[in-house]
């Protein structure tokens, strides 16, 4: 099955890749949760064209970030 969502697309790519860099972050880490929620918001302000691509190198830019502060 094919996903036409380009959002679920890219928050489930970017966590994928951002767990595979961070082995000690859960799967269900809240900042999953963040990262959709920035995704949207960036998508719904046209801040982005919607493309999943996009959108992955978006929101793994944002994870880095979350990362960075966390410190």
């Amino acid at each position: 099955m094919v996903d036409d969502d380009p959002l679920r697309t890219a928050v489930d790519t970017a966590w994928c890749v951002y767990r595979a860099q961070h082995r000690d972050v859960d799967a269900a880490d809240g900042r999953r949760c963040l990262l959709e929620r920035h995704l949207r918001g960036r998508r719904e302000a046209r801040q982005s064209n919607g493309d999943a691509q996009e959108l992955t190198g978006f929101g793994l830019a944002y994870l880095e970030r979350l990362s960075d502060d966390s410190c």
